[in-house]
This record gives structure tokens, sequence and C-alpha cells, in this order.
């Protein structure tokens, strides 16, 4: 009866503390809670097992079955750090994915500004095109991508990733379906104040849209952190590689199976720890931005 107790002081949900008198809500109760149980192992165990692969040499990896590894002995964690010297990677990660997050919000959340509020002649043409560009592939243009970026001159530095990000047809749509919904009473006070549209936009409609500025933030940092192709064609011949290049560039060397174990083990951190520290308002603002959307 303990566990069936905590409905006691639910406030929302689907199932409250009255409806657990039934024997079939009981039942469909538990079987949520196991079902829950196995998602989060399911969702956890690749991760796990690549933790404690990581603590096992390279003969107990191939010949060991078990996941448990015989010893713990972080030593080889240092080693592998010292000889990717992962802290200049993670570095370079950073200025990576905090570039692509402030262009993903400003330039994607401009666009759809103008898509949803201003709504210049014309509008609909662009928001058609938006929307058709979310139809074609990513990598088809990589090739003429690259080669725009090279004729520039702006291979070998952060600023492709950056503009990459700030070009992304979902993000514009996220923000142009919320955008639509903000009070147009502020908006058009704003105009009366004598506020110029981009003043609207950042003192403003930013503001009113923290909750869909946080979902496609942690869409950009996950999209940043994890980019593989982009980086590796534009910064593969510079010391400003990221940490997922570096890592195709550690598989290549003279290395084993485990010691690229532990090099994953330190690209999964950082989006752990962010998660685990930012959860609750990661979780607020998504559930807040598909009501407000």
């Amino acid at each position: 009866m303990s566990f069936f107790n905590k409905y006691r002081d639910k406030q929302d949900g689907t199932i409250r503390f009255y409806d657990i008198k039934s024997p079939r809500i009981k039942i469909i109760s538990v079987l949520i809670f196991l079902a829950c149980i196995a998602m989060i192992v399911i969702a956890i165990f690749p991760a796990l097992w690549v933790c404690l692969a990581s603590f096992k040499n390279i003969q107990e990896f191939r010949r060991n079955p078990t996941i448990l590894p015989s010893k713990y002995d972080f030593s080889v964690f240092v080693k592998t750090w010292n000889d990717l010297h992962f802290l200049k990677y993670y570095f370079n990660s950073f200025l990576a994915v905090a570039g692509s997050v402030v262009s993903a919000v400003f330039f994607n959340g401009l666009l759809a500004y103008g898509l949803a509020i201003l709504k210049p002649k014309g509008y609909k043409i662009v928001t058609g095109l938006v929307m058709w560009s979310l139809l074609i592939p990513a990598t088809t243009s990589v090739v003429s991508l690259f080669v725009n970026i090279t004729r520039v001159g702006l291979d070998g530095s952060f600023v492709p990733l950056w503009l990459a990000i700030g070009a992304n047809a979902f993000y514009v749509l996220l923000f142009k379906e919320f955008f639509e919904q903000l009070p147009k009473e502020l908006i058009e006070a704003s105009t009366l104040d004598g506020c110029s549209n981009f003043k609207i936009f950042y003192l403003i409609v930013i503001p009113l849209s923290v909750s869909i500025v946080m979902v496609v933030a942690i869409f950009a940092v996950s999209a940043a952190w994890s980019d593989f192709l982009l980086p590796y064609l534009v910064l593969s011949n510079t010391d400003k590689v990221t940490v997922m290049v570096r890592l195709f560039q550690f598989r290549t060397n003279n290395t084993n199976d485990v010691d690229v174990l532990r090099a994953i083990v330190f690209s999964i951190i950082p989006p752990i720890v962010l998660f685990t520290i930012f959860q609750k308002q990661i979780t607020q603002s998504v559930v807040s931005a598909g009501i407000k959307g």
C-alpha cells in the first residue's frame, strides 16, 4: 500500500488517489510504473555499458563477456585524457556550441519574427520555401556548402558551424508557431511607443518566448556537440577540431577498442552534466512551449 499512498498528495496527472480504489486502475498503475522502469533501463544501459567496459584492458574486453570489470582503475582514464589532450578539444567544442546556440536563437528567431509578426509582402512565399527546404536532406548540400565556405575563406574557423545552425528551417518553424500565439496588443503598444522592429524583437518578443528559446537552445546544443561531418571538413587540418572530430582521428591512430571507449566516455560527460543541472528548466520549457504553441 505504500506505493499507492504516494498518489494521495497528487494534484495533477491522469491517475489520482480516488482512482486507485479500483483494482483495474491499480494494475494499470503498476504496469505503467514497470514500463517506465524498463524504458529507463533501456535508455541508460548503453552509456552504463560504455563506462564499465572502459575500465577493462583489451584482453579482458575481448575475452570476458561480463558487464562488470575485474577492477576499477581510474588511471587508465587519466592516460587517455592526457593522450587526447581533451581539455583543448572541450574548449573548441564549447566555442562551437556557444556560437551555434546564439546563431540558432538570433537568426532563426529573427526570420520567424518577420514571418509571424511583421509579415512583409511575399512572406507567404518565404514561408513556403522554408517548409519546402525541410524536404531536402542536409547531406545533399554538403559539397556545395563546403565549396562556398572555401571560396569565401571561412574554412578553418568556427563561423561556418555557427551559420549552419543559424539557418535551420525546423527552428524557424518552431519560433514562428510560438510567435504567432504572442499577445498582439503588447507588440502594437510597443510600436505606438516608438520602438523599432528590432527593439520589439529583442526587448519584447524574445523575453516573452523564453520557453521556446530554451527548446531551440537544447536542440542546438545537441546538434552542435554531436556534429561531425561539417567540423571534419572545415576544421580537420587546424588546431580547432572539436571532440567528435578528435574521436575519429584518435580511432585512426594506433589505438585499441577500449581506448576509444574511454574517449567516448569523455565525449558524453558534458551533455549528461548539462542535462542533470538544467533538467527541471529543460522539462518545464518543453512543456510550456508545447502548451503555448
